[in-house]
């Protein structure tokens, strides 16, 4: 059996951890909106036609902040479609996702359900059809209390209180040639800093998100983020990064060492927000929102097979795997060891569309393999990230070396004097033994090892058998001379928690 060793302080803190850290999104898109979170006909819809086992799934995720309505949607959609008598509203031709949206679901719509499952919302903006005005009209209606045309339009709705949307995303990957309204860097830039303008005017309070790169294969990367927060340093509080990993190539191993592509892109943008900064001489500094992280690549093939304009077809279902599962847990651990930059983060997305969970049209709701790491990681991760020394046994994958066996992360809750280690054995073949140095928690005693594994990598939770990856309390983890012993199984995602005595 391999050994590991990790070493534990309350002195190494990496920071706090801000909980929109666990963050998700709901885009217009398949079956997320209509037959996700809302389909009035199911027996289970609660007076507004939204799903109560969904709201319940949700509510046991404890997602903090959602995004909406996209995504690439949100660069050709009209805001003002989705408000007033459902009945008056129009249906559309959906360019980005090429259906017809019917619009029966809207801003007012969408923070009711929020409001239901105990999430702020983070709200996008469209910079690909349309600009400042359109944005500043939209921030009028959702926040202005009263006395204003679009705010006393709220009111006429039926919300008599504003919204208060905190965070605004100034529009959606607009490096991407795929975008409606694609931008260059410059053109993007200018606009995303006149739009922040008025919109802060509007509402003072409210925190911006600019576009970053689509992903970091952009051949646009980094010189994108340089020129677009050489316009909106001053007036933007975050950059967005976007990625998704597949396995292809079915090769394990590789694909379980990709959170090292993602470690290396946070890297890599923290470095040019901070060179803009030393620029512009500024004191400010501007943190990160991972707006869209996933695994995304089961569906590609069937997606190609969907008619036009259909509504609410199953576009982007992917079907997760516990290898899928493990890489998403992987992830966490990434974003929670950057918790000093990354302050917000949403797995794209919540409900069938590349979704921890999946529903039947007017049938069962279901947990997939993803569900379980994001769930442990949002409910236990509340706390200090610590930096925890590592020295862990390494392999060489086709695309990356020196890939650690156990990659992990440590998460401090002083005020509930709880210690919490989130931690991946990569390893095909081995369990390995990790040795923690635990002196500065001398009085915590082992409060569980909660474990998610399966023999096969391919294991899928279905409506059918939906607890075939189910995470188990092991007895893995005991505490032996002031060292906290546990056994990592070949590829496993663990949860170890301790609590003061």
């Amino acid at each position: 059996m391999m050994k590991a060793k990790m070493i534990i302080s309350k002195d190494f803190k990496i920071g706090e951890i801000d909980k929109r850290l666990y963050g998700s999104f709901i885009e217009h898109l398949g079956r997320a909106v209509y037959g996700g979170i809302y389909e009035p006909a199911h027996p289970l819809a609660d007076d507004k036609g939204f799903r109560k086992d969904v709201i319940d799934l949700v509510k046991e995720l404890q997602v903090p902040i959602i995004r909406y309505p996209g995504g690439n949607f949100v660069s050709g959609y009209n805001w003002e479609d989705g408000i007033g008598p459902v009945e008056n509203r129009p249906r559309r031709l959906e360019l980005a996702w090429q259906t017809i949206e019917t619009n029966e679901v809207g801003v007012n719509e969408f923070v009711e359900w929020a409001n239901r499952v105990g999430a702020e919302v983070m709200m996008a903006v469209n910079l690909g059809t349309r600009g400042p005005d359109e944005a500043r009209n939209l921030v009028e209606y959702c926040n202005h209390p009263s006395g204003s045309y679009y705010s006393d339009l709220r009111r006429s709705h039926g919300f008599e209180e504003p919204h208060n949307i905190k965070v605004w995303c100034l529009g959606n990957e607009m490096d991407g040639p795929w975008q409606i309204g694609h931008k260059t860097a410059d053109e993007y830039g200018r606009i995303a800093c006149e739009t922040a303008k008025v919109m802060k005017w509007v509402d003072p309070s409210i925190e911006l998100v600019a576009c970053g790169s689509s992903n970091r294969s952009m051949q646009t990367f980094a010189d994108w983020e340089a020129r677009v927060l050489e316009h909106t340093y001053e007036h933007v509080d975050y950059i967005s990064l976007h990625t998704y990993y597949g396995n292809y190539e079915n090769d394990t191993a590789n694909f379980l060492a990709k959170s090292l592509d993602m470690d290396e892109f946070i890297k890599s943008v923290i470095s040019i927000c901070d060179y803009v900064k030393a620029k512009k001489r500024s004191k400010k500094t501007i943190n990160l929102s991972f707006d869209e992280w996933n695994v995304w690549y089961h569906s590609r093939e069937a997606d190609k097979k969907i008619p036009r304009w259909s509504i609410a077809p199953p576009q982007i279902e992917d079907i997760y795997t516990f290898e899928d599962a493990l890489l998403v847990g992987c992830m966490l651990i990434t974003l929670i060891r950057h918790s000093d930059r990354v302050k917000i983060a949403c797995l794209a997305q919540l409900v069938n569309v590349i979704a921890p969970i999946m529903t039947e049209n007017a049938g069962a709701s279901w947990r997939q393999t993803i569900f379980y790491p994001f769930s442990h990681a949002s409910i236990f991760g509340r706390g200090c990230a610590l930096n925890a020394i590592i020295d862990s046994p390494r392999y060489d994958s086709r695309d990356f070396c020196d890939v650690p066996y156990i990659d992990a992360a440590v998460v401090y809750n002083e005020e509930k004097n709880e210690l919490t280690i989130f931690a991946v054995n990569r390893s095909l073949d081995e369990s390995v033994t990790l040795e923690t140095d635990i002196r500065d928690f001398a009085d915590y005693k082992v409060l569980e090892h909660i474990t998610l594994e399966h023999e096969n990598v391919k294991a899928i939770n279905t409506k059918e058998n939906p607890m075939n990856v189910f995470p188990v309390k092991s007895a893995n983890s005991k505490i032996e001379d002031g060292k906290l012993i546990s056994v990592l199984n070949k590829l496993s995602w663990n949860v170890i928690r301790l609590r003061k005595n």
